[in-house]
């Protein structure tokens, strides 16, 4: 599918503007209340919904009095693809506790997000559950506050209660993968993963380097897991990265041996470090464009090594119709491939897009915390031929969003809706929940819930990573405790590791300095 961005939105909007306030004053609107809600919305009613009259008019941008860059032209409504991504935190953490600072570059906030749990409610099927809450920033923060936008899906499903799979793995055995921590991972991960299918899972192999070779067609486990670890054993690396080569092979053998009924899907480990052949994404994703749209076949990416190719395998999977994520120890690779296996094998939604549309009556300004990649023009938020995000059970979802009130604000301040489609049938559906004044009263420190003080540790400090700060953002040292404190009352060793990784990053910045101001106009902020 299509992706349109926000910047087919910036280039457009005047054009919208007027054709969208014609349709949009006949649609039904959401009043506002305090406090978190759900909802279902019919399929017939879609050309309703929260969708607010465009925002100002059209402006130059500017920076703003909290060094936040204004949109051009600023709005009320924010659209983006559903990412479950979690990659580029994992690297990061395996950056610092090597000595070093990720490069700006490869730090996405949502997915330093969306590596905590968040404590969502669940629904009982598929789709997703909307939950909105928030605070106020903090003393340093002024006026502004943290809005937290949640989606849950479904809880994953027991091991013998999930559908079959069928997985085609693609691994890259090139030069690069001869240092520890790659093909020797790969291979404990195939192991682990080779002992939690089931019998009536399929698997497939295949390897490449300057070229690709199947080791082992579609293959139902049952009595062949011997056979399976001896091809695993067998790989020894050479040669040089053909990812493209590697791709369309492992395509090629999951529609050979597609399997009716499965969870079909490439799982590509590997560097990333494309060095030959064809090494751009979308180019690798178009000769194999027909088996995506034929068969439905995702791909999952798994990325491994300390040089890592981050931007090809996050391109691959988000136009692939997957996600990815990171893994380098074996404590890694056994939460992958064995505690979260389900939630990588099964969808429970695709093409899945989210829509907060703020009230300008309440809402100054506003800025979405990371999903530069994910952005989706606002007006093709019900077009399902406009790409989303593939998510399946035992996800969540999470967007924040920095929020400047203005003064006296009170009553509703933003409606957020879902939009997937059914995996199996493609009807769409959607779900909405709405937030108020009264629940951002409350402080984040010391007062807002203890998952929701998590999240913005970790945007902060992705944030501080990109060397940008936040409305309200401690400094790195502030950061740290505020993570030990937390790490402490849930009793989350993830959390604890988190508060490790900031101090490892103060350590290796000298310490931080707090954020200036400024003044700014209205509306979305970049």
């Amino acid at each position: 599918m299509e992706r349109r961005t926000g910047t087919y939105t910036k280039k457009y909007l005047r054009t919208w503007q007027g054709a969208l306030g014609v349709l949009l004053a006949g649609g039904v609107l959401l009043t506002g209340c305090s406090g978190t809600s759900t909802g279902n919305k019919s399929t017939a009613d879609r050309r309703g919904g929260a969708l607010p009259a465009p925002g100002p008019a059209d402006r130059d941008g500017a920076e703003g009095r909290d060094g936040l860059r204004e949109s051009a032209p600023p709005d009320y409504l924010s659209t983006f693809a559903l990412d479950v991504d979690t990659a580029s935190y994992g690297y990061a953490r395996r950056t610092l506790a090597d000595g070093g600072l990720p490069e700006p570059s490869t730090v996405r906030p949502e997915e330093f997000v969306n590596s905590f749990r968040q404590g969502y409610r669940r629904p009982d099927g598929n789709g997703f559950t909307v939950n909105v809450d928030g605070a106020r920033a903090g003393d340093k923060g002024g006026d502004w506050s943290l809005v937290r936008v949640g989606l849950a899906t479904r809880a994953a499903p027991a091991r013998d209660e999930r559908p079959p799979a069928a997985l085609t793995f693609v691994v890259d055995i090139s030069g690069s993968m001869a240092e520890a921590g790659r093909l020797d991972l790969v291979k404990k991960s195939l192991d682990l993963l080779t002992d939690e299918l089931r019998d009536d899972d399929s698997v497939s192999l295949v390897t490449f380097s300057d070229e690709a070779e199947t080791l082992l067609p579609m293959t139902r486990l049952r009595d062949h897991r011997g056979r399976i670890r001896d091809r695993v054993d067998a790989m020894e690396p050479t040669d040089s990265t053909n990812v493209g080569a590697g791709v369309r092979r492992g395509y090629e053998e999951a529609v050979d041996g597609h399997v009716k009924g499965a969870n079909n899907r490439v799982v590509l480990l590997s560097d990333a470090l494309a060095n030959t052949g064809e090494t751009d994404a979308d180019a690798i994703l178009e000769r194999i464009g027909s088996a995506r749209r034929e068969y439905g076949i995702t791909l999952f990416g798994v990325g491994v090594g300390s040089d890592y190719g981050d931007a090809l395998m996050e391109r691959l999977t988000d136009q692939g119709d997957g996600h990815t994520t990171y893994i380098s120890d074996e404590e890694q690779a056994r939460k992958v491939f064995v505690d979260q296996l389900p939630a990588h094998l099964e969808l429970t939604a695709r093409d899945a897009k989210a829509q907060v549309a703020f009230d300008r009556k309440t809402v100054e300004q506003f800025r979405l915390i990371g999903y530069e990649d994910r952005k989706v023009a606002d007006e093709d938020f019900r077009d399902d031929r406009v790409d989303g995000g593939e998510v399946g059970p035992g996800h969540t979802v999470t967007a924040l969003y920095a929020v400047r009130l203005r003064p006296g604000a009170s009553g509703h301040v933003a409606t957020a809706t879902v939009r997937w489609l059914d995996p199996r049938t493609r009807a769409p559906h959607e779900r909405r929940g709405t937030v108020g004044t009264g629940v951002l009263d409350g402080p984040l420190w010391g007062g807002g819930g203890k998952r929701l003080q998590v999240t913005a540790v970790a945007a902060y400090f992705a944030e501080a990573l990109r060397g940008e700060r936040l409305p309200g953002a401690p400094g790195l040292g502030e950061l740290a405790s505020w993570a030990r404190k937390l790490a402490s009352a849930t009793e989350d060793d993830s959390v604890r590791k988190l508060a490790t990784m900031i101090g490892q990053a103060e350590r290796l910045k000298g310490g931080s300095g707090d954020g200036g101001s400024g003044e700014a106009p209205e509306g979305e902020l970049d």
